[in-house]
């Protein structure tokens, strides 16, 4: 039809040549339309109050493996391995029981017999059964024990300074002894006191070693050291646990 207008001789010069392009228009479709048309981004729509406040992690769909009821348990827990020291031996989890007796250094080691069981307010009892009473002390030296009454008729052992003094013919018994232990363990009764410097004097003249406790302390320092050394090395000079100046440990008193 546009060339059946255009030859038409009614039409000026200036309708012909937009009616050419025009026709120009519709044989070729338009590369500037096709372009618009599928390079247009859509308008993203403003969040709302809502999706804006909700987390992210609220709003994300759930993988379809959480959501099935067979999913197995994940275990965290290492594998129980048994862990074992350079003897051999395993190493518990956590702190073990502790067993004395295993620790005990001497608990194969045979007790002395005059190691001392029971000591009473006046008198002791020996391992070997031996039992000495009535306030008097004991000597354990060598193996052996003797009773000991170190202290004169006034019944006293401390002197007027405050210190624990007896005659030189309190110690004859170490004085006859060869060899003389090394240590003498002294257990001067319920409480500790300081040696008069005569008394200290002459047990350092006999070339023993001297140890001041009180007689329970000093009973079981006795048998430690004595099992761990022997007899021989050791000697104790025992007064009973209920000395009292002026009356003595006899408990009939």
């Amino acid at each position: 039809m546009a060339s059946i207008l255009q030859s038409s001789s009614v039409l000026p010069r200036a309708a012909r040549a937009c009616l050419s392009l025009t026709s120009t228009a519709l044989s070729r479709p338009s590369t500037r339309l096709f372009t618009t048309t599928t390079t247009t981004t859509p308008r993203l729509q403003a969040p709302t109050k809502s999706s804006a406040t909700t987390p992210l992690a609220s709003r994300l769909p759930l993988p379809s493996f959480l959501l099935s009821s067979r999913c197995a348990r994940f275990h965290t827990s290492p594998r129980r391995i048994n862990r074992r020291a350079h003897n051999d031996e395993i190493i518990p989890d956590g702190p073990p029981t502790t067993d004395f007796k295993r620790m005990d250094m001497l608990g194969q080691a045979p007790v002395p017999s005059t190691s001392v069981d029971i000591c009473s307010s006046d008198g002791f009892k020996l391992d070997s059964g031996v039992s000495i009473y009535h306030g008097q002390g004991v000597i354990l030296a060598g193996g052996e024990a003797f009773e000991w009454a170190p202290w004169g008729e006034d019944m006293r052992l401390v002197n007027a300074k405050g210190q624990w003094e007896v005659k030189k013919e309190a110690f004859g018994l170490l004085d006859l002894l060869w060899p003389r232990p090394d240590l003498l363990i002294l257990g001067l009764g319920p409480e500790i006191r300081p040696l008069s410097p005569a008394t200290r004097s002459h047990l350092s003249n006999l070339g023993l070693r001297v140890e001041i406790l009180d007689t329970r302390n000093a009973a079981s320092q006795f048998n430690m050291l004595a099992t761990e050394r022997g007899v021989d090395d050791v000697a104790a000079a025992l007064i009973p646990i209920g000395w009292k100046e002026g009356v003595g440990a006899n408990r009939f008193h």
